[in-house]
């Protein structure tokens, strides 16, 4: 009995709340259109839908230097050593994963794709591979 007048309860009181589409006016809708809208846009290689949907493409001058990407998204463990990641200007700890992974390249390959605790890219999705082997030199002082 008590969720037939529960169920009963709720019915009427979204009848009496309800607002029809008609009833809403232009700067509300406006405001549903706006929240509702998308967050962003995907553009494949070769597609010209960022000019099309009013979007200014960006421009890169250049890789980021490696003291920037470290900064910004290696300190947090490359810092402290966190869960085993070697510190910055460890060079012995560098040089020992550096021999475990078989090569700077693998090293590299393994930062890009993520090993262990450490995610793709330690969180720089939109470092490009040159820029994770900047941080990685800058941090390690290896070369490739």
């Amino acid at each position: 009995m008590r969720a037939l007048i529960l169920l009963v309860g709720g019915l009427l009181a979204s009848l009496v709340f309800a607002k029809s589409a008609a009833d809403l006016d232009s700067t509300t809708r406006g405001e549903i259109s706006e929240r509702l809208a998308p967050v962003g846009f995907v553009c494949l290689a070769g597609e010209e839908c960022a000019s099309a949907a009013g979007i200014a493409a960006s421009s890169s001058s250049g890789p980021r230097s490696g003291d920037g990407i470290y900064n910004q998204f290696c300190v947090a463990c490359h810092g402290s050593g966190l869960l085993g990641a070697p510190k910055k200007d460890d060079t012995a700890a560098w040089l020992a994963a550096e021999k475990v992974a078989g090569g700077f390249s693998n090293l590299l390959a393994n930062a890009i794709n993520g090993i262990r605790s450490m995610p793709a890219k330690g969180t720089c999705m939109d470092c490009s591979d040159e820029e994770i082997s900047i941080a990685i030199e800058y941090m390690s002082g290896l070369k490739p």
